[in-house]
């Protein structure tokens, strides 16, 4: 039996300065646009990974409004799962992401168990990580 991840879904508050940030600061593609029910729902995705994407969506996004309003308040307190990022030139990613104005957390370090990787906030208050493997 093969198992892969497929889709990990992002909750944000403004799809515009969300896509800036995913799609342009991070390169990923935009690989479809849905909306329905006054909502929409984007799917990203890198050619490094062609079969995983990601899909943003707004908390009450497909929810009801009591969901919608919960994810809402933990997406505010900026305590959702952190999403990471794998590249192979971590200080070009970190410098083109900071140029966008997205909120540093912290600044590429080498970590004692082993990636070197840095940290951001993406424009809705999740973090978002990018590491590289250690150098051989």
């Amino acid at each position: 039996m093969n198992i892969a991840l497929q889709y990990c879904h992002i909750t944000i508050n403004d799809m515009g300065e969300s896509l800036v940030f995913y799609r342009d600061a991070l390169g990923l593609e935009v690989r479809n646009d849905v909306a329905s029910g006054g909502f929409r729902w984007v799917t990203l995705g890198s050619a490094a990974q062609p079969d995983l994407e990601i899909v943003l969506s707004e908390p009450h996004a497909g929810r009801s409004q009591a969901d919608g309003d919960a994810l809402q308040e933990l997406l505010t307190k900026g305590v959702l799962p952190m999403v990471v990022f794998r590249t192979d030139d971590l200080d070009a990613a970190f410098e083109k992401v900071r140029a966008s104005g997205a909120e540093v957390l912290q600044e590429p370090v080498d970590q004692p168990w082993g990636p070197r990787d840095c940290a951001f906030r993406d424009p809705s208050g999740n973090m978002v990580r990018i590491s590289q493997g250690p150098k051989a």
